[in-house]
């Protein structure tokens, strides 16, 4: 992993071990023998095989988590012993995070800076889930005068089947992992194929753990056939996705037949507003951070940004500079701001866009990517000038490095703007007048907005968009009660209330 150069330890890029499935506490390969490469976006070459489960691998994934949720101890578990093994997971992942952090970058192209921040954030997910159940997953208690008790509870679904995306794997896994286990579901993961070495090291963290056999199960492989089984799996109960809006809705559809609950965080096309008042500097440290962060490949970025005629070409000027700035390069190094996409096909569909971007009249401003660099699959960071809302650039989801910049004059316009999109997962406004930052927040139409930041995460907060961005939030209690379990009333007669003596 590691290659000694002038005193310093240098991370380097090589083929690591194959990939298994993990199915009721075993490593195994699928059941028809298929596997698949796994390309490193770097170098493009192959980082390992990934073993490549189907329909029969996702029935025996279900089965395992179904017997584990029945006839196992997991969903009858004291929640104090229940949440050991969910700490024991947290200071597991503490240990390896370096080690993670590195798989991360391999697979996705992520710079190691900011895979390492992701990892130590993966741990904390855990830990706040094990705190949430065991001091806010409680029912209430309703009495009826002197006749009744009425109280709830909230109990485990049973499988659940989590669909993860590539962008951020490993810590966007654990957010899911860790509170469908924490309220004591079972859990079948179908990881995104183009990231499949994290994956794997969780379900090795999960193994070394303890758990019992069955409660959690990984099955790697397509959308199509891995990931279509396990959303149209009878005995599967719910299913996490997060991922492109299209497939979203497939999803939906195909659950409809057995009923499954079903959580959606999809695309996103976010504003971020500057108006002429707003600490610019500050801004502009946000607008950069926003979208050139996590190679551009996130969901929350803000790839329209909104500018104030008064302080637009300002704003543009330092923009540009920061385009020429930003260091491009391996992923490896700690000093790379931007590395290459995740694959070769994502990478094409990105430079598809900035022609189109051409065409609809924009002007196009890169930054440059190194000679040295050119194997791998990297877009410079790019700003499309002289952008108008209604261009395609504008209405679709990039999921790159590319800031679509837009002027505006009046508040009114800006909002209208910024709603007309299908997208509605988070927005952005910076101002120094508390008043209009509050009125622009509340008018636009995104499931979470910030007032001068930048895309802080509170693991409290109801995490999720409207309109084509996702049905359901994640995060917080809202994980626990609205998604992962499932309330019970009880009602208690405490006194001889009336009873209606039909027939007598």
């Amino acid at each position: 992993m590691q290659v000694q150069t002038s005193g310093e330890q240098k991370l380097i890029h090589k083929r690591v071990d194959d990939v298994k499935l993990y199915i009721n506490g075993q490593f195994t390969d699928a059941a028809e023998g298929a596997a698949f490469e796994n390309i490193n976006p770097f170098t493009n070459e192959v980082n390992n095989l990934v073993a490549e489960g189907r329909a029969e691998d996702i029935n025996q994934a279900v089965a395992a988590a179904r017997k584990a949720f029945e006839e196992g101890p997991w969903g009858r578990m004291k929640v104090a012993e229940r949440m050991k093994y969910i700490n024991r997971i947290a200071d597991l992942i503490d240990e390896e995070i370096e080690e993670i952090a590195y798989l991360e970058s391999l697979d996705t192209g992520l710079p190691i800076s900011q895979t390492r921040k992701m990892t130590s954030r993966a741990a904390e997910n855990f830990r706040f889930y094990a705190r949430m159940v065991q001091t806010v997953l409680h029912g209430e208690s309703y009495p009826m005068d002197d006749e009744f008790i009425n109280y709830t509870v909230y109990n485990p679904l049973g499988p659940i089947g989590l669909i993860t995306p590539w962008n951020a794997p490993f810590m966007l896994e654990t957010w899911k992992v860790a509170p469908a286990l924490a309220t004591g579901n079972t859990v079948i993961l179908k990881p995104a194929e183009l990231s499949p070495l994290t994956a794997n090291k969780l379900a090795e963290v999960i193994h070394k753990a303890g758990l019992p056999e069955g409660v959690f199960n990984i099955v790697h492989g397509f959308g199509e056939t891995a990931g279509g089984a396990l959303v149209a799996h009878p005995d599967v109960k719910a299913i996490s996705f997060t991922g492109e809006t299209t497939t979203g809705s497939i999803i939906i559809k195909n659950s409809a037949d057995t009923l499954k609950k079903t959580s959606m965080e999809l695309g996103g096309k976010s504003p971020l507003i500057v108006f002429e008042d707003a600490d610019l500097d500050r801004a502009l440290d946000a607008a950069v951070w926003g979208i050139f962060s996590f190679n551009g490949e996130r969901c929350t970025s803000n790839s329209r940004v909104f500018l104030h005629k008064n302080i637009k070409d300002e704003f543009v000027e330092k923009l540009k500079q920061r385009v020429q700035n930003l260091k491009i390069g391996d992923p490896m190094d700690t000093k790379t701001q931007l590395g290459p996409l995740i694959g070769k096909e994502h990478f094409n569909k990105v430079k598809s866009y900035i022609e189109i971007a051409k065409e609809e009249g924009c002007e196009v401003v890169q930054g440059i990517v190194p000679e040295e660099v050119k194997a791998g699959n990297f877009v410079p960071p790019t700003l499309l000038l002289n952008a108008k809302n209604d261009m395609r650039v504008c209405q679709e989801e990039i999921f790159g490095p590319v800031m679509a910049v837009i002027e505006f004059e009046t508040e009114e316009e800006v909002i209208e703007a910024a709603n007309n999109v299908r997208y509605g997962l988070a927005g952005f406004v910076w101002t120094n007048d508390m008043k209009r930052g509050h009125r622009v927040a509340q008018a636009v139409e995104a499931g979470m907005v910030w007032i001068n930041a930048q895309n802080v995460r509170d693991l409290r907060i109801p995490f999720g968009g409207t309109k084509a961005s996702g049905i359901g939030r994640e995060g917080g209690h809202y994980a626990l009660f609205e998604f992962y379990t499932e309330p019970k009333v009880i009602h208690v007669a405490i006194g001889d209330h009336h009873i209606p003596q039909f027939g007598k």
